[in-house]
């Protein structure tokens, strides 16, 4: 049975994924993963975002239009395809996540850690704050791989948006977290490869120089995919750019599930 690691880098960009993240680089180098470059869908915002990667929906049809739009998805998702067909979920994420696919509104005390199977996401671990350290939220995720064993895990870190926002794209600060952030995560990567985890590393979307998102520029909207599958040689870099769309039916094919008729991009396998 395929099992499935989705990471999702808030805020990292393409070209600073590229430059400044050599474990990563070094997987794509040794052809074990493929490096995709993402268009984003708009706008190039958080929670849109989200649901987009989680439906293969862009904003007009799922409706989460803004950060500001808070309620449960009502569209077919990853989460909720997975559990109905009793595989295991599981995120160590942002608390948006938990009001989009397991309760809304979110509950400080009772979202904050959840073992339900009852819920979309069965194992929660959700924090509140933008400066939550990505080296914890990590080791979150990989106790969720330690003692559920889960079919679909999300893993959340805030990083580097929130240095981006602080600091600005163009600034060492930023480039220098892409760099603790792909140390933090190898030895998990390296973990779970050798579970037999399917790896995805995305983003929502990048960062300007001014520590802005939202527009419609490269800077902002193009974002990296790492792709790893334990049973397929990589394909090293692909210049040819993606869809974000196909973000969630690749990973229903991964996991085995019907590929719901809402999800109308192409799989990448």
């Amino acid at each position: 049975m395929n099992k499935v690691i989705l990471v999702l880098s808030d805020g990292l960009r393409y070209d600073t994924a590229a430059a400044s993240m050599g474990y990563l680089g070094h997987l794509v180098e040794a052809k074990l993963a493929s490096l995709y470059r993402v268009t984003g869908e708009l706008p190039s915002m958080s929670r849109p975002m989200y649901e987009t990667i989680h439906t293969g929906l862009p904003v007009s049809i799922h409706g989460i239009v803004a950060n500001q739009v808070i309620r449960a998805s009502t569209k077919p998702n990853i989460f909720q395809l997975a559990s109905a067909a009793g595989k295991t979920t599981a995120a160590a994420a942002y608390f948006w996540f938990s009001e989009l696919y397991n309760r809304c509104p979110y509950d400080p005390v009772d979202d904050w850690e959840v073992d339900d199977d009852s819920l979309p996401i069965q194992h929660g671990r959700f924090y509140t704050q933008n400066e939550f350290p990505d080296i914890d939220l990590f080791a979150t995720a990989g106790l969720l791989v330690r003692k559920f064993d889960p079919d679909y895990l999300l893993v959340h870190p805030m990083g580097m948006d929130n240095t981006g926002e602080t600091f600005g794209a163009d600034s060492k600060e930023y480039r220098n977290h892409a760099i603790r952030q792909d140390r933090w995560l190898s030895t998990h990567l390296t973990e779970w490869m050798e579970r037999g985890y399917h790896i995805l590393v995305t983003a929502d979307h990048g960062i300007n120089a001014d520590g802005l998102h939202g527009g419609t520029t490269p800077d902002v909207r193009d974002v990296p995919l790492y792709f790893i599958c334990p049973d397929l040689p990589g394909k090293g870099q692909i210049h040819e750019p993606i869809s974000q769309l196909q973000i969630a039916p690749t990973i229903c094919r991964l996991l085995e599930l019907e590929i719901p008729e809402t999800m109308k991009a192409a799989p990448l396998v």
